[in-house]
């Protein structure tokens, strides 16, 4: 008895409705192939293709062309993918809406990343703000926020929170503060404060779907400054502390709410962040190797079987 059997039997029973055997059976027949990861795939790095080439394109040729040759045809873009984003959205809701069609996120996506590009291109050419550079990083990241609840759009939505986190850098920078000390300081304040604000959005019931991607922003950069911390800070074993903590929060939350990449951010950071300090006290360049060969395998066997055991209880 083959697979399309089986679909029969299930069918028959009501196991599946006729829908799914339908669609099931096609796949199996190898009469449909499902191309949505790479069709995705294919206009995200397409759309950040475009933009970088239009940044390329205007400091190359910026001097030769003329600034309107640049930014005229940056801003039809813009316009003509907003015009596009609003004649195809209702209203605004604070509940999840679903995209209109496939291709709307990334026209969005495109539009925003080509006023970053434009943005830039005018502070490069005009210097209207140079001493306060600051300024357009936030204005760029309230104009993104905006987009991103507008039309519920987690592109945007991710630009936005790094556009942020950038002017946090910034403003920090701005004050001389910046340094090995404060660096990992400056990194963890941000990541906290985006955590803070996705679990706040999230029960006064304001898109509370963006969580995730506040939470996978958060996690990251908590936990990155985490590792820089104890990698570079003179108060080294704190930050260690720190790290094993947060890794054990991510990882524990991961498996509870049953978010498996929470899992191995918690296992990638906490690996990096503990063989840094163990590195410090081997010597010999076998023992090294040895260390890493074996503690690689177990690492990969454990999310292995973590993996497995998320996927039967699936």
């Amino acid at each position: 008895m083959n697979t399309v059997d089986y679909l029969d039997r299930w069918l028959a029973a009501g196991s599946i409705t006729a829908a799914q055997h339908s669609a099931i059976s096609g796949i199996v027949r190898e009469e449909r192939m499902s191309v949505f990861v790479e069709l995705n795939a294919l206009l995200y790095f397409g759309v950040l293709a475009f933009a970088g080439g239009l940044a390329w394109t205007g400091r190359i040729y910026a001097n030769r062309w003329g600034d309107a040759a640049i930014l005229v045809p940056a801003t039809a873009v813009i316009a003509g993918c907003l015009s596009y984003c609003f004649s195809r959205v209702g209203p605004y809701s604070p509940a999840k809406i679903e995209a209109p069609n496939f291709a709307f996120d990334y026209i969005l996506y495109l539009a925003c990343l080509v006023v970053a590009v434009e943005l830039g291109y005018v502070e490069y050419r005009f210097e209207w703000l140079r001493a306060q550079w600051d300024n357009y990083l936030l204005g760029s990241a309230a104009l993104f926020f905006a987009a991103a609840y507008r039309f519920d759009n987690r592109f945007v939505l991710s630009l936005a929170i790094a556009t942020l986190g950038g002017w946090f850098g910034v403003r920090i920078s701005s004050l001389g503060l910046l340094g090995a000390e404060i660096l990992p300081v400056s990194a963890l304040i941000s990541g906290l404060m985006v955590g803070a604000i996705g679990v706040w959005l999230y029960r006064v019931s304001i898109k509370p779907h963006f969580l995730d991607t506040y939470l996978h922003v958060a996690t990251n950069v908590v936990l990155g400054a985490l590792v820089i911390g104890a990698a570079q800070s003179s108060s080294r074993s704190l930050w260690l502390a720190g790290l094993i903590v947060g890794a054990a929060a991510a990882i524990a939350g991961g498996i509870r709410f049953r978010r498996f990449v929470f899992v191995v951010y918690g296992v990638g950071y906490g690996y990096i962040g503990v063989s840094s300090e163990w590195l410090r006290h081997v010597r010999g360049e076998t023992a090294v190797l040895i260390y890493f060969v074996v503690s690689a395998v177990l690492v990969v066997a454990g999310l292995l079987a973590l993996s497995r055991r998320f996927g039967r209880d699936a």
